[in-house]
Order: structure tokens, then sequence, then C-alpha cells
């Protein structure tokens, strides 16, 4: 596994960002957690990190420092800076100090996705070259054909024919072959497990390459086709379970990558054709029916959530996962709904109820991404329960919540404290520990009108008595009382009063100057 050291003084993002990569990337990484640098330089110095986020500001010991200090340390990690500052000064001190990327508070999942992904692909192909240094200093043909897939530039150290690789320019088809449950990878003695049998299979009959990808994967080029399905005949029903992602023929070495991209998306269909060992790109090049992925369901779902209303939340998934409309869409289809029930809905519960619920988003990792999945049948279901269990959690959640009579009490005194500050109704919700759904409603029944309402009309309170008993700016009494900006507060100021902020003004002062007099 890879070791991820994660360095924030709030414990909400260290948890945070464990969440949201184990569902991407489940049983990939060992996490250690440091709340600043002081306590990372430790834990790095008892066991090394591979790879390591950091925050800027911390107590006791910053990011920076931290990165400093660790310039003399012997191993060190691939360093990614946190920051809620996009300070320049800041990222100009990292790269001095060698770090791999530098990413913004709050984190987008795509970018950290990507920066992760790409550090992986370093690691992986560090590893791979200390295997073949420790093997054969030369390039080998199988070398040759990963320095292309993963784009490195070769030079004039091996051309085709030297590798013994001429007769890709006849024709051939790549193949990444797969195991049930292991994604795209396949480990090197199952690997070496291959090549024997191919070797018995067709007695060194034929051209054919078994190489890795640069990625963790093995694919298998070869001439003729029929290989890929004789293969996957003898090694069917086999504890192996191989399946097999082939790509259109092509022809030569410089064609190899778009080959390889082929197969990739190719293999994104096992979970629809689980049927099929032996998949290949022409029977699935041509879907190309797309379906408008159903975004409004998804978030009517996270509203239902704890609401104990589990036959309505059976029957918007579905729909949602209509089975009918996904086998004849584009795996795209699938991939956009699987995404947007991680950033719609399970995201969006791990920001209302925090550290509560995240017990439950880890159980079900393997949840955030289907390609952990051999079946679509098997993804339904592990959906299916993680809604259901979510359900159960968040509702008897809001059943113990506080219901005494002065709970709205202590809301409105908490509004009343803290109007100004960035307020909406998770926040709120989550600060008494009340189920949402139970909040909206309670709110609505306790105060006659909607949170939104109610926070709007509090603030232009507010900024009537600044207005009238203060010389502040209008723009400046806008942002005291919590507005984002001047535009959207004179406007509703005026939508609301009529006149705009400075005709009250005026107008009240003149009532109020006659009565001092």
């Amino acid at each position: 596994m890879i070791s991820l050291l994660i360095v924030d003084d709030e414990k909400i993002i260290r948890k945070g960002l464990q969440s949201v990569i184990e569902r991407q990337f489940p049983y990939l990484f060992r996490y250690r957690f440091a709340e600043n640098g002081q306590e990372a330089l430790e834990l790095l110095r008892q066991e090394p990190a591979d790879i390591m986020f950091t925050d800027i500001r911390m107590p006791i010991m910053d990011g920076i420092e931290l990165l400093e200090q660790l310039q003399d340390h012997p191993v060190k990690p691939e360093v990614v800076l946190l920051s809620g500052y996009n300070d320049f000064a800041y990222a100009q001190k990292a790269i001095r100090c060698a770090v791999k990327d530098y990413l913004i508070k709050p984190v987008k999942r795509g970018e950290l996705f990507a920066v992760l992904e790409r550090i992986m692909l370093e690691i992986r192909m560090r590893e791979e070259r200390a295997d073949a240094a420790d093997e054969e200093a030369s390039l080998s043909a199988a070398e040759l054909v990963t320095l292309h897939l993963t784009q490195k530039d070769v030079g004039d150290a091996l051309t085709p024919d030297k590798a013994g690789l001429s007769w890709l320019d006849a024709g051939y088809t790549l193949g990444l072959l797969t195991q049930s449950g292991a994604g795209s990878q396949v480990s090197r003695s199952d690997a070496a497990f291959f090549k024997n049998q191919i070797n018995e299979l067709f007695q060194g009959d034929g051209d054919w390459l078994l190489t890795r990808d640069g990625e963790g994967g093995t694919i298998l080029i070869a001439r003729d086709p029929v290989m890929f399905y004789r293969l996957a005949e003898r090694l069917r029903g086999s504890e192996s379970q191989l399946r097999i992602a082939i790509s259109d023929s092509v022809q030569g070495l410089e064609q190899i990558r778009w080959a390889y991209s082929q197969a990739k998306q190719t293999l994104k269909y096992r979970i629809l054709l689980p049927e099929r060992d032996v998949l290949d790109y022409a029977s699935i090049s041509e879907r190309n029916e797309r379906h408008i992925v159903p975004v409004a369901l998804i978030r009517r779902l996270l509203n239902l959530i704890g609401m104990g209303r589990g036959d309505e939340i059976k029957q918007l998934l579905d729909r949602i996962l209509d089975v009918r409309v996904i086998s004849s869409c584009e795996i795209g289809y699938l991939e956009r709904i699987s995404q947007l029930l991680n950033e719609e809905l399970f995201d969006e519960l791990f920001r209302i109820y925090g550290h509560k619920v995240l017990g439950l988003l880890r159980t079900y990792a393997h949840v955030g991404h289907i390609g952990n999945f051999d079946r679509f049948e098997d993804y339904y279901i592990a959906v299916e329960q993680l809604l259901d269990r979510l359900d159960r959690f968040i509702q008897d959640r809001g059943e113990k919540a506080p219901t005494e009579p002065n709970t709205m009490q202590k809301v409105v005194a908490y509004l009343q404290t803290h109007y100004a500050n960035d307020l909406n109704m998770a926040v709120v919700s989550n600060h008494f520990s009340l189920n949402y759904s139970y909040f909206s409603q309670a709110f609505q029944e306790y105060s006659g009108e909607s949170f939104s309402n109610y926070v709007r009309r509090l603030r232009l309170d507010k900024a009537k008595e600044l207005l009238v008993h203060s010389d502040l700016k209008v723009y400046e009494i806008s942002e005291q009382v919590g507005f984002e900006n001047v535009k959207h507060f004179t406007r509703l100021f005026k939508d609301t009063e009529g006149i705009t902020a400075l005709e009250f003004r005026n107008q009240r002062r003149q009532k109020v100057e006659p009565r001092l007099r």
C-alpha cells in the first residue's frame, strides 16, 4: 500500500480528505495524520511516507518550516501543499522546496485526484525502473513498449527492429488483462502465470508480447486476435478469473498509445457486460446514444435521506440507476451518475454531518467508483445498502436530537449573534446536532418563515439600525451585516423597503432630528 501522511490542524479537513480519497481509491493508501509540522516530522522519523499533504498555516510549526526541515531528511515524501490562501509568496517558497503541487482549499475533487494519479504513476515508474535495473541494464522489447505507453523519450537507445518488434508493422491487437475485483491491476506473479499459460498454449508459435503499462496493469500484444479468445477460454472457470479488453487492429509501434486507450475505454464496460470474458472495442465504439443525467433526482434523493421514507428512496434510485437506460448508453453516462452521487449526495452528507457519518462512508468506500465492481447489479446493491444505512442512521440521530421547546430559542439566539457570518441551514443544523430535514421543518413551525427568509430579514433589520445610528457607508454596512456584495444588498433593500438605503437613512434621520431639538 502507498503511505499517505495528511498534515492539517483541522480534524475535519484531515478526515474529509481521507474520506474523499478512500472512495475514489479504496484499499490503496495507508493513512497517517498530524496536526502540525512538528508532529509530522516525528512521524516521518519513525517511518517514511510516500506522499504528504500539508497545510501551510498551522500552529507550532507551519507547512513552510516543515518543508525546510525535510530538506535534510534522508527519505523525503512527495509533497502536495494545501492552503486556504492563494498566496504567491508561499507558492514561491514551496517551489524552492521541490513541492509536487499546490492546491487551494476547498480542494476540488478532480484536481485532487489528478495530482494523486500523477504522483502514483511516478512512484510506479520509479519502482519498475528499479526492478528493470536489477534484472538487466539494457532496454528490452517489453520496456520499449512501456516507455512508448508512458510517453517517455526513448531516443535512439532502441528501435523496433533491434528489439525484435518489426512484426508490429504488419498489424496487431492490444489487450489489457484484468482479474475479477482487481480493476486493471494484475500482480507480477499472476503476470508470470499468464506468460507460462501463453507459452504452453501456443508452444512458441505466433508473435506476441506480455508487458506492463506503467500504471500497474498488464498488457498482451498479439499479431492474431484469436489468441485472446483462446487464452480466455483456457482460463475460464479458473481461480484467475481472467477478463481481457482488446483494441482494434492497428499497425506500427507509434499506434501503441491509441490501441492502449481503446483497450482502457473498453475495459470500463466490464461492469455492464459481465458475461463476456473478452471485450472488444469494436462492439462498444458504436454506443453513441446519450441520455440526460438525472441531476435533479439525485438532489431530491439528498432531501429524503433521514426522513424514514425508504420506499421513495428506492423508487428514486431505480429511476437514477435505470438498467434499461444505462445498458444502452455510453459508459460515460454511468460514470457521470457515479460522480454526482459522490459529489451531490455522499460528499454533501459528509459536509452536513461531518465525522458522524464518516464511519459509514468509509465502510462503503468502494461505492465511490464503478471500476471497483465487476457487475452493475453489485454496484446497485452497494449504493442501495449505503443509502438505507445512511437513512436509518440519520433518522435515528434526528429522533434523538434535542427537541425541547427552547431548542429553537437557542437557534434564534445564535442567529442574532452570528448573523454576519457565512450562514446556511446545513451549518446551523450541524452546529446544534439536528437532523437537516427536521431542522428545516422545526424552524419554519417556530418562526413562521423559512430559514433563508428569516436570516435575510434579520440582516436587513440590522442594516436599517446601522443606517440610522451610524455614519458607515452603504457598502460597509452591507459587509458588516453579512451580505456577499453591495449590489445584492442594495437591490434587496429597495425590493423590500420600496426605497434605496440612502433614501431610508435620510428619511429616518429627518424624523429623528426634530425630536432631538
